[in-house]
C-alpha cells in the first residue's frame, strides 16, 4: 500500500500537529496523512490544486489559501529539488485526500526560502487537502494543458456563479444600507463630508483597509490594522496614499466610488469582481473575487494650472486590474 488508512474527523489536522501520529519520510520529514483516498498517488509532472495552510510549530499562520480565496494550483517538478521538502510527501498523496507536513525550518531555509524575521520554532507545518489532480501519464503536452485549461474554466464558473450570493450576503450580515450605481458598485456613507466631490485630475488623500467577503483583511493604510490583521510588512509605509482620480490608475471600483465623496467623507465600498481584479485575478486575490474597502476621504487637492508637470507617486493599492 502507498500509505497507511487513517479515520478523518474535523479535529483531525490540528491534533495531527504535535508529534503523535507522525512518520518519518526521507530528509527528516514527518508525515501524518489524515484523509486516505485510493485514487492513484501523484507523480512528478502530475497537475495538482490543493488548499494549503502553512503554519509555525507555535500555531502562527503564514499563508492560507483559504483566506486567499483559491488554492494553489501547480505541476510537480519531474525532480524533486531535495529530499525532505513538501514535494516529498506530496509523492505519498493522491485526489481528495488531507495531510498535516512538518519540515526541518532551519533545513527549508537554508535550501529554499530567506528565514522571516524574528522567526521561531523548530518545524513549519503544512495542511494540505488535495483537490484535483491531473496526470501528466502518456499525454502529449498540448493535451495535457488542454486538461489543465479546462479545469481552470470549470473552476472559474463555479466561482463566478457564487459572486452575487456572497455579496447579496456580506451587505445582509453586515446590515448595509448600500447604493448601488449603474456600474454595479455597491456603497455607503457612514460619515457624510462637506464640500465638492473631486473632478477629473483631482488627487484625493486616502486611508483605507480592503477586505476579502469573509472578512480577512488583506491590505491597509493603518499599520495597527496591519499588525491585528497578521498581515504587517515592515518594508510597507502605512500611510494616507494619493490617488488621482479618473485617469484609471486604480480599479475602476475606486475610480467611480471616490468620486462620490467629498473632503471628510467616510465610506463602505463594495466592488464586485468586474470593478475590481476580474475573471484574472492579482496575486492574493482569486478569479471573480469581490472586495470591500473601508475608505476615509482625508483631503482633495486640486491641481495647479500653472504649476510645471511633475509625476506622481506610484499608487501602491488598489491597482488597475491586469488585461488580457
Amino acid at each position: 500500500m502507498k500509505k497507511n488508512l487513517m479515520l478523518f474527523a474535523v479535529a483531525a489536522i490540528g491534533l495531527a500537529s504535535c508529534n503523535g501520529g507522525f512518520k518519518q519520510g526521507d530528509g527528516g520529514l514527518l508525515y501524518n496523512i489524515v484523509d486516505d483516498k485510493t485514487t492513484p498517488v501523484i507523480k512528478g509532472g502530475d497537475f495538482i490544486s490543493a488548499n494549503i495552510i502553512t503554519k509555525t510549530d507555535g500555531d502562527s499562520v503564514l499563508y492560507s489559501s483559504y483566506d486567499a480565496g483559491k488554492p494553489v494550483a501547480f505541476a510537480m517538478p519531474a525532480k524533486l529539488p531535495y529530499k525532505g521538502d513538501v514535494y516529498s510527501a506530496l509523492l505519498m498523496m493522491s485526489e481528495g485526500d488531507s495531510a498535516v507536513i512538518k519540515i526541518n525550518a532551519d533545513s527549508l531555509f537554508k535550501k529554499n526560502l530567506p528565514k522571516p524575521p524574528g522567526f521561531k520554532g523548530k518545524y513549519i507545518i503544512y495542511e494540505v487537502k488535495v483537490n484535483k489532480v491531473i496526470q501528466k501519464g502518456n499525454l502529449t503536452d498540448q493535451l495535457f494543458s488542454a486538461k489543465v485549461e479546462d479545469y481552470f474554466k470549470a473552476e472559474a464558473a463555479k466561482v463566478k456563479d457564487l459572486e452575487p450570493g456572497k455579496i447579496t450576503k456580506y451587505i445582509a450580515d453586515n446590515k448595509l444600507n448600500v447604493t448601488k450605481t449603474d456600474s454595479g458598485l455597491y456603497y455607503q456613507i457612514t460619515t457624510p463630508g462637506s464640500g465638492p466631490v473631486p473632478a477629473k485630475g483631482d488627487t484625493v488623500v486616502v486611508n483605507y483597509t480592503g477586505k476579502f467577503l469573509n472578512g480577512k483583511v488583506f491590505d491597509t493604510s493603518f499599520k495597527e490594522v496591519a499588525q491585528q490583521a497578521k498581515i504587517f510588512n515592515p518594508m510597507q509605509p502605512y500611510k494616507p496614499i494619493h490617488i488621482p482620480v479618473g485617469v484609471g490608475g486604480v480599479i475602476p471600483g475606486w475610480d467611480q466610488g471616490l468620486r462620490l465623496l467629498n473632503k471628510g467623507s467616510k465610506a463602505t465600498f463594495v466592488v464586485p469582481s468586474s470593478l475590481a481584479y476580474g475573471e484574472r485575478g492579482m496575486q492574493a486575490i482569486g478569479p471573480y473575487t469581490p472586495l470591500a474597502f473601508n475608505v476615509e476621504i482625508l483631503d482633495i487637492i486640486h491641481p495647479n494650472p500653472n504649476a510645471p508637470k511633475a509625476q506622481l507617486p506610484p499608487v501602491q493599492m488598489p491597482t488597475q486590474p491586469a488585461t488580457k
